[in-house]
C-alpha cells in the first residue's frame, strides 16, 4: 500500500506540472487526436500532452516497457486514470492500435512483430484500421472471400472490405484473409497486416445518412504483403479475429458511459438542460414523463458504468475481455441511442435542423446533436450486430443449449 500511495503521490505530481491547462478541459470530436503519419492537433498542446505521455507509455499504461508501454500494474493503472478525472484530463491518444490491434499483438504477435508495430502504436505514430467486413460477409464474417495467395516470401491480396473506419485517413490495415479455400469456411482464414500506401490498395469513401463519411469501401488489387506480416499460425486468423473482436466491442460499449469527457450525471443533466430551455421551463421540468425517463437513463447508466468496470478489472486478472465483451457492447450502444433519442425529445422542433438555406436558425450544437441521433443508430450493427451478441451471450454467457437445426423453424435459420 506505501508504494501504491507513493506511486499516486508522483503521478498526482506529474499530471499537475506536464498536463496543460486546455487538456483540462472537455473535448470535443475535432480536437480527438488519432496520430499517424500525418496527425493533425486543432489545439498545439494535444501534441505537447501526446509526446509527454507517450514518453513515459502512458498511452498504453499498461503495456510491457520493452515494447513502450508504461508497464503499470493494474492497480497503479487504476491509480492513473483516478488521478487523471481527478483533474479532468483528457485521454491524449484515441486509437484503432490501442483499442484492438495492440492486444492481440502482444497476446499472438512474434517478438519481432511487436518491436515493430507496438512502440509505433504508443507514439501515436501509425494510424490503423480494420478490414474485417466485406459486401457479402458482414454479419457472417467466415463467409469472407478476399483472398491471399503464397507468391514466394509474399502473399498476393485481391478482395475488397466495406465499412471500414476511417480507411481513407489509416496508414496500415489489419485484414482477415482467406488462404485456404478447400476446409470449411471458418478455418481457411489469416489475420494479415500491411501497409495502407501499398500499390493497389484504394479507398473510397461512403456518405452516411448523418452527412459524415467515416466509413469506406476498400479495394485490394494485387497487393503484395511479406510473409512476416501474418500474426499467428497459416489459417488460424479466425480465431485471432474473435480475440480482437472481444477488444473491439469493449471500446464500442464505452459509447454508452460518457459523450467526450461529460459525467453521465452531467449528461442527464444536459438533457434536462436542453427540455427546460426549448420548454420554457425556468424552475423545474415540467413533462414529468420526460423526468422519469431522463431519471431511469440516469440510473440505467450508472449501473452501467459499475458494471463495465467490474468487467474491465475482471478482465485485466485473468487473459483479457471475454464473451461479457458482447453484453456490454450490446447494452452501452442501446444507452447511447437513448442518450439521443432523450436529446432530441428535449429538443423539440430545434431537433429538425439540417444543413439548408434556413440552417442559420438552428445552432451548431442542434445541428450536431441531430447528426449524432442518426449517427447512434449504426452502433447496434458495427462490431456486430445486436442479434449476434445476442447469439454470443446465448451461447459463451448462459450456456444455453443450441436448437437442434431439424427442430428450427425456416424464419429462424
Amino acid at each position: 500500500m506505501q508504494e501504491l500511495e507513493q506511486f499516486r503521490d508522483n503521478a498526482r505530481a506529474w499530471l499537475e506540472h506536464n498536463c496543460p491547462a486546455s487538456m483540462r478541459t472537455p473535448m470535443t470530436e475535432e480536437e480527438v487526436v488519432w496520430g499517424g503519419r500525418n496527425p493533425t492537433f486543432k489545439n498545439p498542446d494535444s501534441k505537447v500532452w501526446l509526446e509527454r505521455m507517450a514518453t513515459l507509455g502512458w498511452t498504453c499504461p499498461t503495456w510491457p516497457q520493452e515494447y513502450g508501454g508504461g508497464g503499470l500494474s493494474k492497480e497503479e493503472n487504476l491509480i492513473l486514470l483516478q488521478e487523471m478525472e481527478r483533474i479532468g484530463a483528457r485521454s491524449p491518444l484515441n486509437s484503432f492500435g490501442i483499442s484492438m490491434l495492440g492486444p492481440v499483438l502482444l497476446e499472438y504477435g512474434t517478438h519481432e512483430q511487436k518491436l515493430e508495430h507496438i512502440p509505433p502504436i504508443v507514439r501515436g505514430e501509425i494510424r490503423w484500421c480494420q478490414g474485417y467486413s466485406e459486401p457479402g460477409a458482414g454479419s457472417d464474417l467466415a463467409a469472407l472471400g478476399t483472398k491471399a495467395v503464397l507468391d514466394g516470401d509474399h502473399y498476393i491480396i485481391n478482395g475488397s472490405k466495406v465499412w471500414t473506419s476511417y480507411a481513407d485517413k489509416a496508414d496500415w490495415i489489419f485484414c482477415l484473409v482467406r488462404t485456404d479455400f478447400e476446409v470449411p469456411k471458418h478455418s481457411g482464414i489469416s489475420f494479415i497486416l500491411f501497409d495502407m500506401q501499398s500499390r493497389g490498395v484504394t479507398t473510397r469513401p461512403i456518405r452516411l445518412i448523418s452527412g459524415a463519411s467515416p466509413f469506406c469501401e476498400t479495394f485490394f488489387d494485387d497487393v503484395r504483403v511479406p510473409v512476416r506480416n501474418l500474426v499467428g499460425k497459416l489459417n488460424d486468423g479466425w480465431t485471432i479475429g474473435k480475440r480482437l473482436l472481444q477488444h473491439e466491442r469493449t471500446m464500442i460499449s464505452s459509447f454508452g458511459l460518457t459523450s467526450g469527457r461529460s459525467s453521465r450525471g452531467a449528461l442527464a443533466a444536459t438533457i434536462e438542460g436542453a427540455a427546460m430551455k426549448y420548454r420554457g421551463d425556468t424552475e423545474k421540468l415540467s413533462d414529468a414523463v420526460l423526468r422519469d425517463e431522463i431519471a431511469r437513463y440516469k440510473i440505467d447508466s450508472e449501473a452501467f458504468a459499475f458494471t463495465s468496470r467490474r468487467s474491465m478489472e475482471e478482465a485485466k486478472a485473468s487473459k483479457g475481455p471475454s464473451a461479457t465483451s458482447s453484453m456490454l457492447k450490446n447494452y452501452g450502444c442501446e444507452l447511447n441511442k437513448r442518450r439521443y433519442e432523450l436529446l432530441l425529445q428535449a429538443m423539440g422542433t430545434q431537433a429538425l435542423g439540417w444543413e439548408s438555406e434556413d440552417h442559420k436558425d438552428f445552432s451548431a450544437d442542434e445541428l450536431r446533436i441531430t447528426r449524432e441521433w442518426l449517427r447512434s443508430k449504426g452502433n447496434s450493427i458495427e462490431g456486430g450486430t445486436a442479434e449476434i451478441q445476442l447469439n454470443v451471450i446465448a451461447k459463451r454467457v448462459l450456456g444455453l443449449p443450441e436448437m437442434p437445426v431439424a427442430t428450427q423453424k425456416k424464419g429462424d435459420r
